[in-house]
């Protein structure tokens, strides 16, 4: 039965966030993880990153087996090693209202399987919705990646992260010429001709343009692979 428009509503949105490593993400979430933005957001970092969350910033740590700090301004910030379904479960259970949550995904990442989780888990369906798919580009490597020969039968994941995108972040444009952005600009349109490009440095970007934004398409996504809602009969 399709959730109603206002069970919708009462659904925490959830970014999932992409990108080879270096492209920014460590560095978007630090800023959404301090920004006064008045939203209680709970971000999801996988421990890989090389740009730490500063202990600084860290109000009240949680002792748990995984780390779960709060934030001087009110975020979640959650170090996750292993299942995102024990976590976002961890996390919906504090029954702290939660405005959006934000799931780092590793460089290497194929962000469908985590997209999936939206669809797939019962208990996560009844908390979450899957918002946006943002992926961001590092403007002056990311040519390289997506030129990258792969084994037979093997994805291109930067190929698959662009081609997944519901929003693109085009990240680190000062290193760059203008000619240079426009021939990726173009590039990522060949893959991806529906997600807006956004030019952006130092992975500054607004907080209302990767949360509670309402992108995800569902239907395109199963349009570009039709087996995204199949996991091999499981039920």
């Amino acid at each position: 039965m399709a959730a109603s428009a206002e069970d919708n509503e009462n659904l925490v949105p959830v970014t999932v966030l992409t990108g080879f490593l270096g492209s920014g993400k460590t560095t978007l979430l630090n800023h959404i993880l301090t920004a006064n933005h008045g939203k209680r957001i709970a971000v999801i970092e996988n421990e890989f990153g090389d740009v730490g969350v500063d202990d600084a910033l860290v109000q009240q740590r949680y002792e748990t087996s995984e780390d779960i700090f709060e934030m001087n301004n009110g975020c979640i910030c959650c170090t996750v090693r292993g299942d995102l379904i024990r976590i976002l479960s961890k996390l919906f259970k504090r029954r702290d209202r939660l405005d959006a949550v934000v799931i780092e995904t590793t460089g290497l990442a194929d962000p469908g399987p985590v997209a999936q989780t939206f669809f797939m888990d019962e208990s996560i369906k009844e908390h979450a919705r899957l918002d946006a798919i943002v992926t961001l580009v590092d403007a002056k490597h990311i040519e390289q990646h997506l030129d990258e020969e792969k084994p037979e039968g093997a994805e291109n994941e930067a190929v698959e992260q662009v081609a997944f995108a519901d929003r693109i972040l085009l990240n680190k444009t000062d290193l760059v010429s203008e000619e240079d952005l426009l021939r990726v600009e173009k590039r990522l349109k060949s893959i991806n001709s529906q997600a807006p490009v956004q030019r952006c440095t130092k992975a500054e970007v607004s907080p209302d343009w990767v949360l509670d934004i309402g992108a995800f398409d569902l239907k395109r996504v199963i349009e570009m692979d039709p087996e995204f809602l199949n996991t091999d009969g499981e039920h």
